[in-house]
């Protein structure tokens, strides 16, 4: 699927990468998609990405995709390929304390930018990016890669595509301006929207209920 929506906008597939979703999945499913191939999963609450954890393969890079609390940040730090979520100098202090304090050189993060402004969504606004991310020059540990946001929840092709649009604006904008990151990973894109997001860019997509249908009641 993700072949083919990239061909039509003449991108190379490899260069997306693929995060499974696998909240609520159980881990007999997951390690079916692991030995299917798939080595990036994303989890939304700590406390289910630990028991999964310690039962499927070491192999795997997990990505924290939810909000995360601070005091659950002890348990994240080094254990996770990319927390998805940084969305406050608050989480940002945590990150940096726990991160001294086990020897950790750099954490990557991902800002997530609410892009489409909904209230409930968690997110860095716009039009504060900058201001955050001069509050951030204080986290040496926190290695900024890229953006996340997440799709509008609607319908409406046209507002998707805007935000993921402006998101994509913003994240070209702030790779020129902000050197001292790599800005590597513009994670936009899931079940629902992943097409619209590929077409604007996207180079990482979070997708769960594609991979596992919800079974029938």
């Amino acid at each position: 699927m993700i072949h083919r929506s990239a061909v039509g906008k003449n991108r190379c597939s490899g260069d997306i990468r693929l995060v499974v979703v696998t909240k609520t999945i159980d881990t007999g499913r997951i390690l079916e998609a692991y030995q299917a191939g798939a080595r990036d999963f994303g989890e939304n609450r700590v406390q289910e990405w630990r028991e999964k954890k310690e039962i499927l393969p070491a192999d795997i890079r997990w990505h924290l995709i939810g909000s995360l609390q601070t005091n659950k940040v002890k348990y994240v730090i080094g254990n996770v390929h990319l927390i998805h979520s940084l969305d406050r100098l608050e989480l940002a202090d945590e990150i940096e304390r726990q991160a001294r304090k086990k020897g950790i050189a750099g954490v990557p993060c991902l800002i997530q930018v609410n892009m489409s402004r909904e209230d409930t969504k968690s997110g860095v606004d716009p039009g504060q990016i900058e201001k955050f991310l001069a509050g951030l020059g204080n986290y040496p540990s926190v290695k900024v890669k890229g953006l996340m946001t997440i799709g509008p929840l609607t319908e409406d092709e046209t507002r998707i595509r805007d935000v993921f649009s402006k998101t994509r604006e913003l994240f070209e904008a702030l790779r020129l301006k902000y050197i001292t990151y790599s800005w590597d990973i513009l994670s936009m894109g899931m079940s629902s929207d992943y097409k619209i997001a590929i077409e604007e860019g996207s180079n990482m997509l979070r997708i769960g209920s594609l991979i596992f249908p919800r079974e029938a009641k």
